[in-house]
């Protein structure tokens, strides 16, 4: 291991993942993904945009205190403010980036900036020397890099290096290259830019023709040292490069990529499904690294193979990405050492309190169900690990199903108890309405004396099966306010839809 290179991990979910439609996070959620990020082993967390917003300058000032080993990176277009921002947001940080871009394509240049080469590069130039005046640690990014001309790119590259920026980073904003293209790139540059040496060679790939990872891999193995990426690949459009993929290519792959990473991946699914839960964004059963079928058998001839030998289907162990061991049954029988040892080689180490809650829905659940899966397990862990602060929380949901004497359509009646934890008041709300999740809502809408609406509301099972736990996710407004989600999992959907609706409303400003 000794003489393998090294390639840092550059983490942008927290800016460009988090420009997923619908995939905004708050302060909180923002913080806990950033600590997961710095105990996944990341070298660099891009924790977002400060001169976006009051709200992104507050997270990056946050996770600059919170974070301990990883370098906290902001981005900041080649403008004075922009860059100010990135430096008074980071400047708690132990380690800390400015990232600095401004496009370069000839369709960029004439449409978003009408300047000529000349302008473009003198603003590159001024852009990095200001950050160079805050920091040490600076990057550049020509963005839109690989549909720009390669000998304007290289002057560019060559002047931002001469200027201090000691990361150039070659974006494939759009997606459009190849891993042949991308390689010829990499190599034009170290062939024709004379200070290159004096910076780390970085890579920011989209995934809109579904290329991102094997152009990133290119990049390395052409000479780029960083690969920018987001976890389960998320971001604008088709999303980015993705880190558990390009991360666990370069580790099975070692007899073709002779280098190493910081990356712990024991830590790897817990962190996916913590960017899920927390986006809203669902990952793929059959997703590489991370779906819920990655190390899943079901063709007889697959499972005699792994029984005899895992290496014959499966070219990683399960256990080195966080999934623990095969699925093996708990059920109402097993007690609270069996359950915490299931957890913590799921990745969960919970505080008494929320364990104590946990192995209660476990009991719960294990009453109603046959066989407990993993991913049950996770579920239940995640209705109490990533809680917001609560004022509200569900007593009691009843449904009746009754039928008028005046017609012969059935009446859907839904009646609910919450208590206010503010108070210790126990509040009760009914209403009908034409299904019981919509009468569900109305009701706690009464109880609670509001009138939240519905943005958008969706519901999957977790696991297989008529008893599967269905993991409910909804959408909610307030007054105009901006929509939030909440999530919950339960075998009795109603019971998940109203849990859901409560976890949403506590983050809103009522």
């Amino acid at each position: 291991m000794n003489d393998q290179e090294k390639v840092k991990i550059f983490d942008t979910t927290l800016r460009d993942g988090e420009q997923s439609p619908g995939a905004s996070m708050n302060l909180k959620e923002k913080v806990e993904i950033a600590r997961q990020l710095d105990l996944l082993g990341v070298d660099i967390i891009e924790a977002g945009f400060p001169a976006a917003s009051p709200g992104d300058f507050e997270s990056v000032s946050m996770i600059a205190k919170e974070t301990e080993n990883a370098t906290i990176c902001g981005l900041a277009r080649c403008l004075d403010n922009d860059i100010q921002k990135v430096a008074e947001s980071t400047a708690a940080a132990l380690n800390k980036r400015i990232h600095v871009f401004l496009a370069t394509s000839n369709i960029h240049r004439k449409f978003k900036f009408n300047k000529p080469k000349e302008e473009i590069i003198k603003l590159a130039i001024r852009g990095v020397e200001k950050a160079k005046s805050f920091v040490d640690d600076v990057e550049f990014s020509p963005e839109d890099a690989t549909r720009t001309e390669l000998s304007f790119l290289a002057e560019i590259v060559e002047a931002v290096i001469k200027a201090g920026a000691t990361t150039v980073n070659i974006p494939d904003t759009v997606g459009y290259t190849t891993p042949s293209e991308m390689t010829g790139i990499i190599q034009y540059l170290k062939k024709n830019v004379s200070c290159i040496d004096q910076a780390i060679i970085s890579v920011h790939c989209h995934d809109d023709l579904g290329m991102s990872v094997a152009n990133s891999l290119a990049a390395v193995d052409a000479g780029a040292r960083q690969i920018e990426c987001t976890i389960n690949g998320i971001g604008e459009r088709a999303g980015n490069c993705s880190l558990e993929e390009v991360v666990m290519a370069l580790k099975t792959r070692q007899d073709l990529f002779n280098f190493q990473t910081n990356i712990m991946t024991k830590e790897i699914c817990k962190t996916s499904r913590m960017v899920s839960h927390i986006t809203g964004i669902t990952v793929p059963s059959n997703k590489a690294i991370v779906g819920a079928n990655a190390f899943a058998h079901e063709s007889g001839v697959h499972q005699d193979g792994v029984l005899k030998n895992r290496e014959t289907y499966e070219i990683m162990d399960p256990q080195d990405v966080g999934w623990g061991e095969s699925e093996l049954v708990l059920g109402k029988h097993s007690g609270r050492h069996a359950f915490e040892k299931r957890l913590i080689s799921l990745g969960y180490e919970l505080e008494k309190d929320v364990f104590e809650e946990a192995f209660h829905s476990f009991k719960v659940l294990s009453d109603k169900k046959k066989t407990i899966y993993n991913q049950d397990l996770v579920s239940i862990v995640e209705n109490f690990a990533l809680q917001s602060a609560e004022n509200f929380s569900l007593v009691s949901v009843e449904m009746n199903y009754l039928r008028e004497k005046s017609t012969s359509e059935p009446s859907l009646k839904a009646k609910v108890t919450i208590k206010d934890l503010r108070s210790g008041e126990l509040l009760l709300g009914e209403s009908s309405g034409e299904g019981p999740v919509e009468a569900i809502f109305e009701a706690i809408n009464r109880a609670l004396k509001v009138s939240v609406k519905v943005f958008s509301y969706s519901i999957k099972s977790v696991t297989e099966g008529q008893d599967a736990m269905g993991e409910v996710a909804v959408k909610l407004t307030y007054n105009d306010s901006s929509p939030k989600m909440g999530r919950a999992a339960s075998v009795d959907v109603l019971e998940a839809s109203a849990q859901a609706f409560l976890y949403a409303l506590n983050l809103l400003d009522l």
